[in-house]
């Protein structure tokens, strides 16, 4: 580790932090992040080892140095994006805005069961602090700062989220290195992002990777590169340039399986070919890729059957949309819940033993440092964490069901990345779903159910770009490159640390001089409404049961002892966690079984919908390698996998540079141009 490496680091940290919400709301171009292998990391990683490192010569940085900066900055990556700002203040926010238009938010005094460290502070100058962020207070030729943010009203909350944020954060780091110990030297999984970034960095005998100088690679790369930046083009100029299309339309053909056709898959018949998802899928075993690619095909089989018989599995069955309670969901999370029980059982030996050595117990097997002083920090941050929630009123039954499951949804989504290469992954389970169904809305009672639905809104809303799939991939990478892991994670951290001191003020900086990113529904329209929509929904019904005083006074003993578990829910839950044990031991004990069990992990999410095309195009390309090329072949093709990744990573990474000078040389907002699921 080079002082030079630590500040590039900090730097690239810095850039991702300051830029991406510019980029993303007021250019609206490909995020700079968008998903788990972001365009502005691999992209530069690209350029820098092409052009920079080898003009460097004898100063040109080593692979281990190049390892160490990408983990470091992809340790920020969580922060500016979906991973937390997209979201963060315009649901701290905007509820106030919607409660003035919201008769039944008012009638039940809905947002007066929020803690009021949970929200903005409005109440001292709502012109300034509410209105200034819904319309903007940087007018054209306004003069306007960094201190005319009115940061009054922004204080109260932004010392309650970011500990707690923090909190969490360091805990998932904390816990990475025992999970990446045994997934990667224990059971072998293939992490391709990590292959993708190890195939860029230069070898100890040269300055320039071997794969600079294959000709199949850049044979694929310029191939991608040249369809998207064409398509950049004819954004601009679409009287002159004609498109390459990128998908296929067999919609037609749903009408032929009319249960298809009914559980709404007709979607899946004009299939968007994502180069990047193609060329990692080739590094992947053939079951996993062949799950990945079938699995949204068969959900919506599943749902149109079922919908013949009048039921449905996406419809709400409390609440309302997103965070409310529904059979999809629960489903998924038995699926996720059963595969952390496969994947504690595998390494039982291990996290026994690195917890016991944590703790100061003996353990038969080596546990390696910085793992045992990474459990120690967990084990220390995992009460704050319980201390922190229950300081707005959170019960300590519903805290240590939600914290327990909050950290089986990262770390399930880590496992999914490492195992699959899918880099924009979404559970569609909340953890405060899981709590909800387990307790059911009639004892959970309003306040609860509205404290759980803000944590879920705050850290894991869009999980597209989370944490712990950045330090886990960085951990292989510079394992890889024989770096120590210890410091690697120490400087992740400090990364993290700085890239939140940048992206919090200059985001909030942003939004209040451009006012509310209208142009972005989600953020602005969608999620700022969801707990209070959902607990205005659950407060109709209590009423109409004459409950809702009744709930209000349970203490944490007599919420325990109410609980009524909602039982279609639980149902889901059990089929799920069924379904992969089932297709587990199938996969162990019969030869031919080619089916994966993390096909109940992606087969209901909307992301996996977007690359199930992408992830059948790559499987039959490596089904086809490998039957009539052999082994020899299939060696020979990896750069070309490499270079359709390398190829679509430029090619949303140059028209985001080409829009930022444009802008910056005539204050226009360029047309918008996406490449990447985002």
């Amino acid at each position: 580790m080079t002082i030079r490496a630590i500040i590039l680091g900090l730097l690239g940290a810095a850039l991702i932090c300051g830029c991406s919400y510019f980029n993303d709301q007021i250019l609206q171009q490909t995020y700079l992040v968008g998903n788990n292998m972001p365009i502005t990391v691999y992209g530069f990683l690209i350029l820098f080892c092409l052009i920079v490192n080898p003009l460097l010569r004898k100063h040109a940085f080593k692979g281990k140095e190049l390892a160490l900066i990408i983990a470091m900055t992809l340790a920020a990556c969580c922060v500016p994006g979906a991973g937390l700002l997209r979201t963060f203040s315009t649901s701290l926010i905007l509820p106030h805005h919607i409660n003035k238009t919201e008769p039944g938010w008012k009638s039940n005094n809905i947002l007066e069961i929020i803690p009021e460290r949970m929200l903005a502070d409005v109440s001292q100058d709502e012109g300034t602090s509410l209105i200034g962020f819904v319309q903007g207070l940087g007018g054209v030729d306004k003069k306007f700062t960094l201190f005319d943010v009115p940061w009054n009203a922004w204080s109260r909350p932004l010392l309650f989220w970011v500990p707690l944020v923090l909190t969490v954060w360091l805990s998932m780091i904390a816990l990475a290195p025992m999970f990446h110990r045994q997934w990667a030297q224990h059971e072998h999984l293939p992490y391709p992002v990590a292959a993708f970034t190890n195939a860029l960095l230069p070898t100890e005998k040269s300055n320039l990777s071997d794969v600079f100088k294959n000709k199949f690679f850049w044979f694929a790369t310029a191939f991608v590169f040249l369809i998207h930046f064409n398509n950049f083009l004819c954004s601009w100029y679409p009287e002159y340039m004609i498109p390459c299309k990128t998908s296929i339309n067999l919609v037609p053909m749903a009408k032929l399986v009319p249960a298809f056709q009914r559980g709404n898959g007709a979607g899946l018949l004009a299939p968007v070919i994502y180069f990047s998802i193609v060329g990692l899928a080739y590094f992947l075993s053939s079951d996993v890729v062949l799950s990945c690619s079938i699995g949204p095909y068969i959900w919506c089989y599943v749902c149109g059957c079922f919908a013949a018989y009048g039921i449905s599995l996406t419809e709400t069955i409390d609440g309302t949309y997103y965070l409310g309670l529904n059979l999809q969901s629960m489903l998924n999370f038995g699926a996720y819940f059963g595969m952390f029980i496969i994947i504690l059982y595998l390494g039982r030996r291990y996290y026994a033993s690195a917890f016991k050595r944590a703790i100061g117990l003996k353990s038969g097997d080596y546990v390696e440092p910085h793992v045992v002083n990474g459990v120690r920090c967990f084990l220390i941050l995992l009460p704050l964490l319980f201390i922190q929630m229950l300081a707005v009123g959170l019960e300590w039954p519903l805290a240590i069901l939600y914290i327990a499951v909050l950290f089986l949804f990262y770390i399930m989504i880590s496992r999914v990345m490492c195992e699959t290469g899918i880099f924009y992954i979404q559970p569609f389970f909340m953890p405060s779903g899981v709590v909800w169904a387990l307790f059911g809305s009639g004892t959970l009672g309003t306040k609860q159910l509205m404290i759980l639905l803000m944590f879920s809104l705050v850290l894991v809303v869009d999980p597209r770009e989370t944490l712990m799939p950045f330090i886990s991939g960085s951990l292989k990478v510079n394992d890889d490159q024989q770096l120590k892991l210890g410091k690697s994670i120490s400087w992740c951290t400090v990364a993290l640390i700085v890239g939140m001191a940048i992206a919090i003020p200059m985001t909030i900086f942003l939004q209040y001089k451009y006012g509310t990113p209208w142009a972005d529904t989600w953020a602005s329209k969608v999620v700022p409404r969801m707990t209070c929509d959902n607990v205005n929904a659950v407060a109709q019904k209590l009423l109409q049961q004459d409950k809702l005083e009744t709930t209000a006074a349970y203490t944490s003993l007599q919420r325990i002892m109410a609980m009524r578990p909602e039982p279609s829910a639980m149902l889901a839950g059990i089929i799920g966690i069924a379904l992969v044990l089932v297709f587990a031991f199938a996969r162990l004990h019969i030869t031919w079984w080619p089916i994966h069990p993390v096909l109940f992990l992606v087969w209901a999410t909307e992301p996996q919908r977007r690359m199930a095309g992408a992830f059948l195009i790559g499987w039959i390309i490596k089904s086809l390698v490998s039957k009539y090329g052999g082994a020899k072949c299939y060696q020979l093709l990896k750069p070309t996998m490499f270079g359709l990744v390398a190829g679509e990573i430029l090619g949303a990474l140059i028209p985001c540079i080409i829009c930022a000078i444009y802008y910056g040389m005539t204050k226009e907002i360029p047309p918008r141009f996406m490449v990447l699921p985002s």
